[in-house]
């Protein structure tokens, strides 16, 4: 039996006993060895068998479901036979729900509808459908089919989560350790790495440690401890941090896709335009993108538009529609502020919103700084003990926050949007964090992709940064109403902001 050696991580740093780490083989002798993976098959991508299946259940029983209409068993077998010939295509690798393509799903549930009632009405008129029998079965094969889909999906990101790919990130160790970390950060996504391919035998690693194990992944250097690993995590992508890397590793990354691994070039230093009018890696709701890195594999996405009317008209109809509806809330908890807390129950704050241009953010008053200066350079009071009930209670339940509703209906923010924040932080950030001063391409907004992620409070900024800028570069109309329904379902379970 060949023994097995384990390449060590940096220097100076320790394993984390919870990641497995690569295994590498000795150099293949000529008295045996294990065989390298040359031409070994590409990995398949998700069956559509499960979601051809629940999309023609979702049409039996829409054709099921009217009572009353002869000729049922044949209405059937045409409704699915159309709804199998315009089935929309499936999500990609890792889809958020089956909210990002209820659109596409309504509009052709609806086109097979009118279909089979044309067919109907053209070869025995007698039994035309009624607009009702239309409604009805719509609706049923659109509620059918929204159950099987999300339950597919549903299996189809567990499985990803709970099995994720194994990669090996390749490129500068810094660049790679940063990229890996953030990886690791969002098992969602469905790929761990699980090494790290550096440039120069002794490049130096990222100082500090990275969060979340990255530091603890060895770092491969000869092309044969790369091959070793390949065969001994069954690595099936490869992310590629650097462009340049696509030229000193151009033969090993030839040996990756011969033996089947995706190659992946991950953006993961993104320069961003101020006004993009095509975004060479991005494309739409999500897909080619890696814990909100842009990445391609082969061809060029296409660009997204960063907002317009419709959105801008979608924020004053909700926001003047929830202004009136939540008044009385808001005027109970500005008399409970007064009582309890005394004057000064509106806190206003200078933010920075599109384009850098400041604006004054209205929020419930829930802490007093000591001065000005505290107000503008502190990052966060959230978990101040000291803080009286009724203000937990506002920031636990993001109730503080409502009085935004009014800047959002002058215009000063957005819905949906990065969330804005001080001057003294944008700049601080900016400097720190690339791709942070581009989120002011959009107008801020109450919620975002990143809240919806868990990046609220006091969580890392660069991931905020990436998921803004992976937001603004997939804009649609449609996922910021899907943002906003997962918004309001996280209000049954509060953490503040």
């Amino acid at each position: 039996m060949t023994a097995e050696s384990t390449v060590p991580p940096p220097a100076g740093q320790q394993r984390d006993p919870g990641l497995s780490p690569v295994s590498v083989l000795p150099p293949r002798t000529a008295d045996g060895g294990v065989p390298l993976p040359c031409e070994r098959p590409a990995a398949r991508p998700p069956s559509r068998l499960p979601l051809l299946a629940a999309d023609g259940t979702a049409a039996l029983l829409g054709a099921l479901a009217l009572t009353g209409v002869p000729h049922r068993p044949l209405y059937a077998a045409l409704l699915v036979a159309v709804t199998l010939l315009l089935r929309p295509r499936g999500l990609p690798h890792a889809p958020d729900g089956v909210l990002d393509e209820l659109p596409v799903l309504c509009g052709r549930i609806a086109v097979g509808w009118l279909a089979l009632a044309a067919l109907v009405a053209a070869y025995a008129p007698h039994q035309a459908l009624s607009v009702r029998d239309l409604l009805l079965g719509c609706a049923v094969q659109t509620a059918a089919s929204c159950a099987g889909r999300g339950a597919v999906h549903g299996r189809r990101r567990a499985a990803l989560l709970n099995h994720p790919r194994a990669a090996l990130v390749v490129g500068p160790a810094r660049t790679a350790q940063r990229v890996a970390a953030a990886v690791l950060r969002h098992p969602r996504c469905g790929v761990r790495p699980v090494g790290l391919v550096a440039g120069e035998p002794r490049e130096p690693s990222a100082p500090g440690g990275t969060a979340d194990g990255a530091e603890t992944l060895p770092v491969l250097v000869t092309d044969e401890e790369v091959r070793r690993a390949v065969v001994q995590n069954g690595v099936r992508d490869v992310l590629v941090v650097d462009a340049s890397a696509r030229t000193w590793r151009a033969p090993l990354l030839r040996v990756f896709a011969e033996s089947g691994c995706a190659v992946w070039e991950v953006d993961a230093d993104p320069s961003y335009a101020p006004s993009p009018s095509h975004v060479p890696y991005a494309s739409h709701a999500g897909r080619d993108r890696i814990a909100g890195f842009r990445c391609r594999r082969l061809g060029p996405g296409t660009g997204r538009p960063d907002g317009g009317a419709g959105k801008r008209v979608l924020d004053v109809v909700v926001s003047g529609a929830l202004l009136l509806a939540v008044s009385p809330l808001l005027l109970v908890c500005a008399v409970v502020l007064r009582v309890s807390e005394g004057p000064g129950v509106v806190f206003r704050q200078v933010r920075v919103g599109r384009g850098g241009k400041p604006f004054t953010l209205l929020k419930f008053r829930t802490h007093r700084p000591v001065d000005e200066h505290e107000s503008a350079t502190r990052w966060s009071v959230a978990d101040e003990r000291r803080m009286p009930w009724f203000c937990r209670f506002l920031r636990r339940t993001s109730l503080d926050e409502l009085l935004q509703l009014w800047n959002v209906f002058r215009g000063d923010m957005s819905l949906v949007g990065p969330r804005p924040e001080r001057p003294y932080f944008v700049k601080k950030f900016s400097e720190a964090y690339p791709g942070y001063a581009a989120r002011h391409r959009m107008p801020a907004g109450i919620t975002g992709l990143a809240q919806i992620h868990g990046l609220r409070g006091d969580t890392s900024i660069e991931d905020r940064a990436r998921f803004d800028n992976a937001y603004i570069e997939d804009w649609s109309l449609w996922r910021d109403v899907c943002i906003l329904l997962r918004t309001a379902a996280t209000l049954v379970r509060p953490t503040g902001s």
